[in-house]
């Protein structure tokens, strides 16, 4: 399965909660113990088991454009010719 990180920036999010619904992995959770400048319960990501898979439908959720997904790229493997 593949890898992925997200990272929120937390000064943008209006704590709309759109993203922890949109997330299958269920790895967003919205603050409860953070207030931003604003007044508002950012979400934060609570994944210490690595279970984001980057699949980057939290991103697609925002409105306001707070979540910027990372994927782990693995190599690309070539089949080795055999020699004749």
């Amino acid at each position: 399965m593949a890898k992925g990180r997200i990272e929120i920036n937390e000064a943008t999010c209006k704590g709309c909660t759109l993203c922890t619904i949109a997330c299958p992995q269920n790895v967003i959770a919205m603050s409860t113990d953070y207030v931003t400048v604003r007044g508002y319960f950012p979400a934060t990501l609570v994944d210490p088991e690595g279970q984001c898979t980057g699949c980057a439908l939290c991103a697609v959720a925002c409105p306001d454009v707070c979540i910027t997904v990372y994927r782990q790229v693995s190599p690309k493997v070539r089949p080795v010719q055999a020699a004749v």
